[in-house]
C-alpha cells in the first residue's frame, strides 16, 4: 500500500533525511545512496521524477508536510487575491518579511480535512498532476522511464509506491480526468499551485502546459497572479545542473 501524501512531502522537500544535501545536488548519486542508506531516501521521488524542474522550498513551507503547505500555499493566493491587491514582487516581500506560512483554517474548503472525497484521496490526485506538470517538457522518454524504473528498484519505495510512479510516468497525460477530480473552487485551485509548485515553467511547453492547466479549471488570470507570486516568495533557488 502506497501512501500519496508521503509522496507528496517527497516531491517538495528540499532535502534529503540523513544527507545534508538537497534533492537536487544528490541527484547524480542516487542509486549509490539508495544502496548505502535505503532509509534516508524517502525523497528519491522528486530525484527520479527530473531534477530540472526546481521543486526546492523554503522552510516554513516544509514545516507544514506537502499536503498542508499546497493548502496553505493556494489559500494564501486566493485571500492575496480576494483583497483586490496586486501580487507582491519577491522584492517587496523580502523588505517586508515573509510571514510563516500557515496551514488554512479548520473550516476553510482549503483545509484538507474538508475534501469531499477524503484527504487521502485528494492527495493522490495533487500527486498526479506534479508528476503530470513534469512531464509537460517531454523529455521523459522511453529511455529516461527505463532509468527511472532501474532507480526505483533501488530507491527504498515499497513496491506498491514503485508501480503507482512507473505507471503514471508510462500512462498519458489525462488533463480532464485532474480537471475532473477538483470538484471544488478550492481544489482547483490547489491542483495549479501543486502543478506550479512542480516546475519551473522556464520553457514553453511548459508554460504552455499551465496556460492550459489554467483555463480548462476556469481560473482567473489575476489569481494566477497571485499563485505565481506566493510560489516564487517560497521558492529557494534551485542549482543549475
Amino acid at each position: 500500500m502506497f501512501d500519496p501524501k508521503k509522496i507528496l512531502d517527497d516531491f517538495l522537500g528540499s532535502s534529503i533525511p540523513g544527507t545534508g544535501s538537497s534533492v537536487r545536488d544528490t541527484a547524480g548519486k542516487a542509486t549509490q545512496m539508495a544502496k548505502d542508506n535505503p532509509l534516508a531516501a524517502g525523497a528519491l521521488a522528486a530525484v527520479l521524477l527530473g531534477t530540472g524542474t526546481g521543486r526546492d522550498i523554503a522552510g516554513g513551507a516544509l514545516k507544514l508536510g506537502g499536503l498542508a503547505a499546497v493548502a496553505g500555499l493556494a489559500y494564501k493566493a486566493y485571500q492575496n487575491y480576494q483583497s483586490g491587491n496586486a501580487p507582491a514582487t519577491p522584492a517587496e516581500t523580502a523588505k517586508a518579511g515573509e510571514p510563516e506560512l500557515l496551514p488554512p483554517p479548520d473550516d476553510s474548503s482549503f483545509h484538507p480535512a474538508t475534501a469531499p472525497q477524503g484527504e487521502h484521496e485528494f492527495a493522490l490526485v495533487l500527486v498526479r498532476a506534479m508528476i503530470a506538470a513534469a512531464r509537460a517538457d517531454g523529455q521523459v522518454d522511453d529511455a529516461e522511464r527505463a532509468r527511472i524504473a532501474e532507480k526505483l528498484s533501488l530507491s527504498g519505495l515499497n513496491s506498491d509506491t514503485q508501480e503507482f510512479l512507473t505507471q503514471e510516468l508510462n500512462a498519458p497525460v489525462d488533463i480532464d480526468a485532474l480537471v475532473a477530480a477538483a470538484v471544488t473552487d478550492a481544489q482547483k485551485v490547489e491542483l495549479y499551485t501543486a502543478s506550479r509548485l512542480a516546475i519551473e515553467a522556464k520553457t514553453r511547453a511548459e508554460r504552455g502546459y499551465l496556460d492550459l492547466l489554467a483555463g480548462r479549471l476556469k481560473l482567473p488570470d489575476s489569481l494566477i497572479d497571485h499563485i505565481e507570486a506566493t510560489i516564487a516568495n517560497v521558492k529557494t533557488p534551485t542549482p543549475q545542473a
